[in-house]
């Protein structure tokens, strides 16, 4: 920051902001963007955001600390007399201070700011920053970032009227190149002098754009399936357990998952008075201590409740939906019927951009974690002692019994297990779900459908259930609705059902109880 702001054009386009007028302002946008004053970045950028104030005839710069400059001088300002309000701006003026933006930083020594520089040229089509943008693209090292200037030039030439009719070809190319949105509406617009041969060549464009952003749309709702499957995968991974093992309908399932949500914004509430700089490491500390709250919650429903219902398929259902009820209630007496806030860390925020596509980083996050929670329990069933005794159990209770299994035990210790996934998968969803008493309930259906369609306790035909209801659900979305859609699958499971009683991947050894 420079200690003073030079004698000349700067200081005479300052006051104009304070006159509170659009024409006003304009002209001093334009005047401090060419100055040449090291504050002109700032002060635009201020204008921008509403950071740029007005008072006592003077014009400031508020830091996003809260700090005020003057933006006369660059120097800091304590409390400045009378009160300050925001030079207002418009449509217009938004597209004037791009265009100022990208004239300013197209050669900034910083690869991002070129780049937003680029972008916002390509946004504001500005001509006058034509000159400063072929020599930005001359000496532009960066090939993503030469790209965006490319782009900003062909939005340039494509509505200049006196550009060379090769160069306007060119521009479409450029444009049919980038496939976006963006480059869709402007070749859908072409200026009124375009050429024959530029009205054959954008319509080229526009249907090679639509086929390919309809590519696109179709891999990004297979990712918004995937993304859909894996929260069904985390939801149904425990009921698939406990429903495997004990035959038990848990409609308190969901209640599990809701205790886990809630388990996080306890430890981030904690984390939030007592330890700040730990947030970022709060889901962290949150999955070990949902999986045990969780996990010891449904210990207690296995002992008191449910040990002395089994084979008793609905007075189990009913006793586990009463069960679901009065933890509802209890969470609402504890923490109140609204949502509660949970934070995102800062790593899982923002999104990363391929092609088309938009991929949030918290939903990678879920995706990644699921399948780790999946593979970790294939490791558990197949290589611990406690995975055979479940899968024994699951495969022939009595035969399991006469052997000495303690089949008693391992229920409770097999409730516990689902119940602590389930806990942990609220972890998860409280990234991507309103934190609510009613949290569960919203996914304790899909869960049974799930379980189900895959085959009852077989962890492999949960993982393909769970994909490939997400997958259907997302893809039929756009063209029967988000409503419909869920119903006609819900039909077709049915269906399956009645063909393949026992799911996709059935489980041997169940025969032999029968």
């Amino acid at each position: 920051m420079a200690s003073a702001a030079l004698a000349g054009p700067y200081e005479e386009a300052l006051p104009k902001f304070a006159n509170d007028s659009y024409a006003d302002t304009d002209a001093a946008i334009g005047a401090v963007a060419s100055s040449g004053n090291p504050l002109a970045v700032d002060v635009v950028e201020a204008l921008r955001d509403g950071r740029l104030l007005i008072g006592s005839g003077q014009v400031f710069i508020r830091r996003s600390s809260g700090e005020l400059i003057n933006a006369a001088t660059g120097q800091a300002w304590g409390s400045p007399a009378g009160e300050l309000k925001p030079v207002r701006i418009n449509n217009r003026l938004r597209r004037a201070i791009e265009a100022a933006l990208g004239n300013l930083t197209l050669l900034s020594p910083d690869a991002g700011r070129r780049l937003e520089a680029a972008r916002a040229v390509f946004r504001s089509r500005d001509e006058a920053v034509l000159p400063t943008l072929e020599k930005a693209i001359a000496q532009e090292s960066q090939a993503h970032v030469r790209n965006a200037l490319e782009n900003a030039r062909a939005a340039i030439l494509l509505s200049q009227l006196d550009a060379l009719p090769m160069q306007r070809l060119g521009a479409i190319e450029t444009l049919e190149a980038r496939g976006d949105q963006d480059a869709l509406a402007l070749l859908s617009n072409l200026p009124p002098d375009a050429t024959p041969e530029m009205k054959a060549g954008a319509g080229k464009a526009v249907a090679g754009i639509h086929t390919r952003l309809a590519l696109w749309e179709a891999v990004q709702n297979v990712w918004y399936g995937i993304s859909l499957g894996s929260v069904l995968l985390l939801a149904a991974i425990g009921l698939a357990i406990t429903f495997g093992t004990m035959g038990v309908i848990n409609m308190a399932h969901g209640e599990m998952v809701m205790l886990g949500a809630y388990t996080t914004f306890v430890v981030q509430e904690i984390i939030r008075a007592y330890a700040p700089g730990l947030f970022g490491a709060s889901l962290f500390i949150a999955l070990p201590l949902a999986f045990l709250v969780a996990g010891a919650v449904g210990v207690l429903i296995e002992r008191t409740v449910i040990r002395f219902l089994y084979g008793r398929p609905l007075e189990t259902l009913l006793a586990t939906w009463g069960i679901s009820l009065i933890l509802q209630q209890g969470v609402r007496t504890i923490f109140g019927p609204t949502n509660r806030e949970v934070g995102t860390p800062a790593w899982m925020s923002g999104a990363l951009e391929v092609g088309a596509m938009s991929l949030t980083y918290n939903r990678i996050a879920i995706v990644v974690f699921a399948f780790s929670v999946f593979a970790v329990l294939l490791l558990v069933l197949r290589y611990t002692s406690l995975g055979l005794y479940v899968r024994a159990v699951t495969q022939n209770r009595r035969m399991a019994g006469s052997m000495g299994i303690r089949t008693n035990r391992i229920d409770a210790l097999a409730f516990g297990l689902g119940s602590g996934v389930a806990g942990i998968a609220g972890v998860a969803l409280s990234q991507i779900d309103n934190v609510s008493p009613n949290l569960g309930q919203g996914y304790i259906i899909d869960s049974f459908m799930v379980v189900v369609f895959g085959g009852v306790g077989n962890l492999w035909g949960t993982l393909v259930g769970a994909m490939t209801l997400g997958i259907a659900n997302k893809l039929l979305e756009p063209y029967a609705g988000a409503v419909l859609g869920k119903i006609v699958l819900l039909i077709a499971i049915i269906l399956f059902i009645q063909r393949r009683p026992r799911g996709l991947f059935a489980l041997k050894g169940r025969a032999v109880e029968a």
